[in-house]
């Protein structure tokens, strides 16, 4: 049986795209016919390029959306205005490094909203849009191959729209797991995966949610596990992927919450599948907590084993070693070679070079080609 490979979902998206993108966040009129063709055009790329790279379960790269936390304002009510971002705990001590990273990765021009009313379903139609140019790129370029759609997570909303409105947070998640639910369904209706985003599992420790103390953060963790398994509930359990991670950034990420401290509530939640980031210089060593971790025979292991913050292609061998660790302990058919996080997270921001994401895919194929010969 071949090992899979993956990725978390977000693709880097064109100059023009990203533009009209970033328009039409901003409230701009953008030309419906022409936005349509763009994002289209974007889709079938991706979809054709992730073949060629030899990925098995592939996505849309997200790239009808400006990014994958903050899309939801144009699709639910109950959000407005803009919420000037807080600096990340590792980086507010270095501004130097700040600056860097922005002249590197670009500024993050996309609105933060607030929540500032009840929040419900506006209209479903971005997302029926996006299953519509996804399978249409599918049927055309995808080689029969399986497909995933991202969707953002109740907690994700919440730690990037923060709470005006809602007497508590719990009240905050309850309309979300209403108002989201919809967008779920209609993806797995659709015959695609779902995935969660879910760094509000992990990385908003040190972002969205860094007021909090350690304990009342992982009271939180719970919390949002809890609405994403009510959200879901229709839905099988294998249809379902999740992703955590601690930050799509370079930086020192010292302050990240240790993976021991919150990985009975990552396994708690209702996906089958977990991705997660296992590849970077903060995280690699993590490989040992899930070894040591009970998991579910359910569960399926899909880890991080290229980084998404360096324009580094990993060598192959290098990542037959990293699929190794995990198969050693949960065989080959548990384990899907993925990606750290994603490549495109919002429109015009990313460090890496688009041409070398599918250098990046094809040496994670040929590392799980390599990973497989040697089971055999």
């Amino acid at each position: 049986m071949p090992i899979l490979t993956t990725h978390v979902g977000s693709l880097p998206r064109g100059d023009e795209l990203a533009q009209l993108l970033l328009a039409r966040d901003h409230g701009q009129e953008v030309e419906a016919e022409h936005f349509e063709a763009v994002v289209q055009a974007a889709i079938d790329e991706a979809v054709r390029k992730q073949a060629e790279a030899g990925v098995d379960i592939m996505s849309d790269g997200e790239l009808g959306k400006v990014g994958y936390a903050t899309y939801i304002t144009e699709r639910l009510e109950g959000f407005g205005g803009h919420v000037d971002r807080t600096p990340a705990k590792d980086l507010a001590p270095f501004p130097e490094l700040r600056k860097k990273l922005a002249a590197i990765m670009g500024a993050q021009e996309f609105v933060r909203a607030a929540c500032i009313g009840p929040v419900k379903l506006r209209t479903l139609e971005p997302c029926l849009a996006d299953i519509r140019r996804f399978q249409s790129a599918l049927q055309r370029h995808g080689q029969g191959r399986r497909g995933f759609m991202n969707a953002a997570s109740p907690g994700l909303v919440t730690a990037f729209q923060p709470n005006q409105h809602y007497p508590t947070h719990e009240a905050y998640l309850a309309d979300l797991v209403q108002a989201m639910q919809p967008e779920y369904e209609a993806i797995a209706a659709a015959g695609l995966d779902l995935q969660l985003d879910c760094p509000d599992l992990a990385m908003s420790a040190h972002t969205g949610y860094q007021n909090l103390g350690e304990a009342e953060f992982i009271e939180r963790v719970w919390q949002n596990v809890e609405a994403l398994n009510a959200a879901t509930r229709n839905i099988p359990a294998e249809r379902l992927r999740m992703h955590i991670c601690w930050g799509n950034y370079e930086g020192p990420h010292h302050c990240d919450i240790a993976l021991e401290k919150i990985i009975d509530a990552v396994l708690a939640a209702r996906p089958a599948t977990i991705l997660f980031e296992a590849a970077n210089p903060r995280h690699e060593h993590e490989w040992e907590i899930w070894r040591a971790a009970k998991l579910p025979e359910e569960k399926i292991l899909a880890p991080g084993l290229i980084d998404s913050c360096s324009n580094y292609v990993e060598h192959p061998e290098l990542i037959r070693q990293r699929i190794e660790r995990f198969t050693s302990f949960v065989g080959e058919d548990r384990v899907v070679a993925s990606t750290d996080c994603g490549f495109g997270t919002f429109a015009n921001y990313g460090k890496i070079d688009p041409a070398i994401t599918w250098m990046k895919l094809a040496a994670l194929r040929e590392g799980a080609d390599r990973a497989m010969r040697r089971a055999a």
